[in-house]
């Protein structure tokens, strides 16, 4: 899952993406609004973390072009402010969720998941035949067995199993799961997929990761 982080501070930036980072989150930084607002609509990110008081645009100016844009992606409001009229004008202009700073990393967690949950009909429970996955524990099952993942691995088959039925191309994989600033030969995937697909294997639970010739990989059901 790819998330675009976008907050001037650069102590608090790094703190975000580490901490994302460590829960299995591909993040992107953008230190003030117009840089932030361009990476919002040229790419495409499963979340958005805006602070309110950034350079040039301001976040809500952010979060009001993003929503002309016709981009629905949820926007969580990372600020200062916290008088009831500002979130009330925080939600208006398109936000979904506010938290106030300082903050906690666990709610800000806790939040992202209610955000992702709503974006995805299975809720935190992903599947796919005998294959099952935990975005919020980082759990993977075939079946009653657990499988043991790394970290990238898990990432990658995350992203895979929520897309079922949908042919995810290489460009795409290597946006959500690495990051844009990412080398451009994708050869990597190659190799995380040729990881999973023997532990899959082993696990049983088959060849679930079909290869699209030239185009990229998709799972499906049967």
């Amino acid at each position: 899952m790819r998330i675009l982080v976008i907050e001037d501070e650069p102590g608090i930036a790094r703190f975000l993406k580490d901490g994302l980072e460590e829960e299995y989150f591909a993040v992107d930084l953008a230190f003030d609004g117009k840089s932030g607002l361009d990476m919002a609509i040229l790419n495409e990110y499963d979340l958005l973390i805006v602070d309110w008081m950034i350079p040039g645009i301001s976040g809500i100016e952010v979060c009001r072009q993003v929503r002309k844009a016709g981009i629905d992606v949820p926007l969580i409001f990372l600020t200062a402010k916290d008088a009831i009229e500002d979130i009330v004008f925080g939600l208006d202009a398109g936000a979904s969720d506010y938290i106030r700073k300082p903050f906690a990393f666990e709610e800000l967690l806790a939040r992202i998941r209610v955000q992702l949950r709503r974006n995805s009909p299975a809720g935190d429970q992903l599947t796919a035949g005998k294959l099952s996955v935990n975005p919020v524990t980082h759990q993977v099952f075939c079946g009653t067995g657990e499988i043991m993942l790394t970290p990238k691995e898990f990432s990658l088959l995350e992203y895979l199993v929520r897309n079922k039925e949908k042919v995810c191309t290489r460009s795409r994989i290597i946006e959500h799961v690495w990051d844009i600033h990412f080398d451009s030969d994708t050869s990597v995937i190659d190799v995380y997929i040729n990881f999973l697909r023997k532990k899959l294997d082993h696990a049983g639970c088959g060849n679930i990761i079909q290869t699209i010739r030239g185009v990229g990989y998709i799972i499906r059901e049967s």
